[in-house]
């Protein structure tokens, strides 16, 4: 049983300096996310041209909102969709080392609560709307407790964000994820 809380942020929706903003092509990591977690993920470049926030960041878990611009050719792509039509979806994400793994490289590497069914999106445009701070990384003894710690992040990412102010239309910035590149 976890003593870490059921929800984070204030029920008025996030505070300064939350939301944040994040962009890019989709990227491959290091290729453990579906592998060996079970928990597959889109990376995003760290870059602090793009992103100045980025190189300031805790490094931590973070959750919001990811607008995937998916390829027609992707099996979840609605065939009436327009070219530029951005799909929205509930999201976790970690940003930092992975002390796990003892990564040299800081990433972001993002976990949309959303069934793919295997299909991957490599290359999509994705942008992320970053709505709260979950917790700061850490290193885990064995990967079943990291995996539990990853599941335990997307159900508080999954219950902060079903509240009225947390959900995409509402946050401050919340139209910018759908908006034509």
């Amino acid at each position: 049983m976890s003593d870490r809380p059921a929800i984070v942020g204030a029920d008025a929706g996030p505070e300064p300096p939350y939301p944040l903003q994040m962009e890019g092509e989709v990227i491959s990591g290091f290729g453990r996310g579906s592998k060996e977690l079970g928990i597959p993920t889109a990376n995003l470049p760290v870059d602090a041209a793009v992103t100045p926030w980025i190189g300031t960041a805790t490094s931590g878990v973070y959750f919001g909102h990811a607008a995937l611009l998916l390829p027609d050719s992707h099996p979840q792509r609605t065939p009436s969709s327009s070219p530029s039509a951005f799909s929205v979806f509930p999201m976790v994400m970690s940003i930092g080392y992975n002390p796990f793994y003892k990564n040299t490289v800081r990433s972001a590497e993002v976990h949309v609560l959303h069934d793919f069914a295997g299909a991957d999106f490599y290359g999509a445009h994705m942008r992320l709307l970053i709505a709260g701070f979950i917790r700061e990384e850490k290193d885990y003894k064995s990967l079943e407790a990291l995996v539990e710690d990853i599941k335990t992040d997307c159900e508080v990412a999954r219950r902060s964000l079903d509240r009225p102010a947390w959900r995409h239309g509402a946050l401050k910035g919340g139209e910018w994820l759908t908006k034509e590149l």
